[in-house]
């Protein structure tokens, strides 16, 4: 962020002040502010710049800022992220390159991540759906203990894919 609006780098003429306690001083100067701010020894900030006069409270700044950052920090540790782990079958896919695949999607479910799996039909392939649609659903069977589809397998362009979300503990 910019300079932010703190004792000298407030500019506004006229600014409603609200002491620490946070009850009303009333409309003042900017000038009357500041020194009202500094015989509680702490700093003025302005809390709404675009209010009609633009709002300022008397408070310890270092804290205040301190204070939101441990929110921030918080709010952040709080949010969790699903990661998408990409996953590519073929229509004509090995029985063992099919067991890898499984075992390498099911550890990733199992540590709580999407799998979203592609199966791209390249050439003549295109004419051959149904045998990519068995593979593809012989898939999702293998991993429905575990993970619940949230979108059917879809064709877009020539790549059929599926997302699968873990199910819940």
């Amino acid at each position: 962020m910019h300079d932010e609006l703190v004792n000298e780098n407030i500019r506004f003429r006229e600014v409603l002040v609200i002491d620490p306690e946070g009850n009303q001083l009333g409309k003042m100067m900017r000038r009357e502010a500041l020194e009202k701010a500094y015989e509680y020894e702490l700093d003025l900030f302005c809390v709404a710049p675009n209010a009609k006069p633009p709002v300022c409270k008397i408070l310890d700044y270092g804290r205040y800022k301190f204070e939101a950052q441990k929110k921030a920090k918080e709010s952040k540790r709080n949010q969790h992220v699903t990661e998408v782990k990409p996953l590519r079958l073929s229509p004509v896919i090995d029985k063992h390159d099919f067991d890898t695949k499984l075992r390498q999607a099911r550890k990733w479910a199992e540590s709580g991540m999407k799998v979203k799996v592609d199966m791209r039909f390249r050439g003549r392939m295109i004419t051959r759906l149904e045998v990519g649609k068995q593979v593809m659903n012989e898939f999702i069977d293998a991993m429905s203990d575990i993970t619940t589809v949230d979108r059917r397998p879809k064709l877009e362009g020539n790549i059929m894919s599926v997302v699968m979300t873990p199910k819940k503990k």
